[in-house]
């Protein structure tokens, strides 16, 4: 801990990436309550120190639209403000720690929670203020998805359900039983429904999987370069896989031309 009565040095302060000046404006109304914090994208060190005072290596300001300038901000545990122009006399300085991801503020501590909440450069950046109606608002919306998908995955057939499911697990679906297809499509639209509703709309899903069914009951064949989509019985070539494109997803394109459709036609008719 540091007391000094003037403008701190500058002195590097552990962190991930520069702070960048970000214009914010106060919130209309503010509610005194305890706020807990938490890193964004995944990154939870031990711990983490967040930048709390303006250097040159680290500059800690926010523009005040009102007075048309930049405001140096700092965290003094012993002030009620976070801008050093508003602190006055001995000032206690503290580092703002996150430990293993989080950071808890409780409502005694308001200087420190404006400075997050409103005035922190980084925040919805490195860090983010945990918000309970937004996060009531994100659960609500995953709720609908997951029973829109858990309700159209007990609708469809067993051929779309095959092939949903092939793009999961692959060619181990032509060995499960018709029960066991459903009961897969059911915990997968459950664990992943953003995905499954997305895959059960997708137009060439199914035309995909007939493309691999093809392939694996060596109606057609697949060359070993994956390029070039060949007749097993004959050899002759049906098309050429474009430059970086999934081989099924090209060939589920093709079947769709006036060419494939022949071809599509050909393919069922063996696959029955």
């Amino acid at each position: 801990m540091e007391k000094t009565n003037k403008k701190p040095a500058a002195k590097a302060v552990e962190t991930v990436e520069k702070i960048v000046e970000t214009p914010k404006v106060e919130k209309d109304t503010w509610e005194i309550k305890d706020r807990l914090y938490y890193l964004t994208h995944d990154y939870a060190p031990l711990t983490y120190t967040l930048p709390s005072r303006h250097t040159r290596r680290f500059p800690l300001l926010w523009f005040d639209p009102k007075e048309g300038k930049q405001k140096e901000i700092r965290h003094a545990s012993n002030q009620n403000s976070p801008f050093v122009e508003e602190q006055k006399g001995e000032c206690t300085l503290e580092h703002i720690i996150f430990k293993d991801g989080t950071l808890f503020v409780p409502k005694e501590k308001q200087s420190l929670q404006k400075l997050l909440s409103i005035y922190h450069p980084q925040l919805n950046k490195r860090y983010e203020e945990k918000d309970d109606v937004k996060e009531a608002i994100d659960d609500l919306e995953y709720l609908e998805y997951e029973f829109q998908a858990l309700s159209l995955s007990r609708e469809l057939d067993i051929d779309h359900a095959e092939a949903i499911l092939r793009t999961e697990i692959g060619s181990e679906v032509s060995k499960m039983s018709s029960k066991e297809l459903k009961r897969d499509l059911l915990v997968f639209a459950k664990s992943n429904p953003t995905l499954f509703l997305q895959l059960a709309n997708d137009e060439n899903i199914q035309l995909r999987n007939i493309a691999v069914k093809a392939t694996e009951e060596r109606i057609i064949t697949l060359s070993q370069d994956q390029r070039t989509f060949s007749w097993a019985s004959n050899g002759k070539k049906l098309m050429k896989v474009p430059f970086e494109e999934n081989p099924y997803s090209a060939f589920a394109a093709f079947l769709k031309t006036d060419e494939g459709v022949e071809v599509f036609k050909s393919i069922e008719k063996k696959l029955k």
